[in-house]
């Protein structure tokens, strides 16, 4: 008997090699597997839905498990995290629906990308923050004003890393944000799916701009030269963060997605 778990799953990324599991380099697909097979030495490996970069932060990493015995969900939750280190934990368990696959369900994420200002980078803040050194700020209006280009479905070559295997660049960008925080901003991206880089491409991209070093229409044509030695600097890993996932509503997993189905 197999009977699927929907986790959602958080894990600060410093520690860790990306989600994905690797032979040798610790990751968090890997850590939660270990923990799951204390519980269930049969258990396959947990699937989730996005393949983070290392020393990207995941709040909301949606993760499907199958275990052989049956569990209430606040008694597996606990299991597991008896079983985890500190650095990754699971913050919700609840069952999955059969024919339920992450990666395949989701329909939009949000990602959020995390600017410190100031003098100097303060220290509880600075794992989680690309702290951004100069005497003027960044202007904001210019980085606002460059956005627009960049939403809607696009070919994103651009601002894919050359590493990128998607089998294609196209992509849905719903909408960038750009949110004052005490000590900085958040760059907020949403979206049916993310090349690879891709949003840590766009985020040094718009430090750019604010910096002055482009200017803010330029990215449309930046996006139709489709050539990633065109664009910013691929913004260090970890700013970023993955927040939130929507997934079809028929598994009834959380919210229904505010923009529909996945294009």
């Amino acid at each position: 008997m197999s009977i699927p778990f929907f986790l959602t799953v958080a894990y600060a990324g410093a520690g860790f090699h990306g989600w994905q599991v690797q032979s040798t380099l610790r990751s968090g697909q890997g850590v939660l597997w270990e923990a799951l097979r204390r519980l269930d030495p049969e258990a396959p490996l947990p699937q989730g839905t996005g393949r983070t970069d290392a020393g990207v932060h995941a709040r909301a990493q949606g993760v499907l498990i199958h275990v052989t015995r049956v569990w209430e969900p606040y008694r597996l939750l606990a299991a597991l995290n008896a079983h985890l280190p500190h650095d990754i934990r699971v913050m919700e368990a609840r069952p999955a629906a059969p024919g339920f696959f992450p990666r395949q369900h989701a329909v939009a994420k949000r990602y959020v990308y995390r600017l410190g200002f100031g003098p100097a980078a303060d220290p509880l803040q600075a794992a989680f923050r690309w702290h951004i050194y100069q005497a003027m700020p960044l202007n904001l209006n210019a980085m606002a004003l460059a956005i627009k280009p960049l939403l809607g479905t696009h070919d994103f070559s651009s601002f894919r890393c050359v590493e990128c295997v998607a089998k294609t660049p196209i992509r849905s960008l719903h909408g960038i944000g750009l949110v004052d925080v005490e000590g900085g901003i958040d760059l907020v991206f949403e979206g049916s799916s993310f090349l690879m880089h891709q949003v840590r491409i766009m985020a040094g991209t718009l430090v750019d701009v604010g910096r002055g070093r482009r200017s803010p229409d330029s990215l449309a044509g930046l996006l139709q030269a489709k050539d990633r030695r065109l664009a910013g600097p691929t913004a260090p890993p970890h700013g970023l963060c993955l927040e939130k996932v929507w997934y079809e509503a028929k598994w009834g997993l959380g919210e229904i997605s505010p923009f529909g189905a996945r294009t």
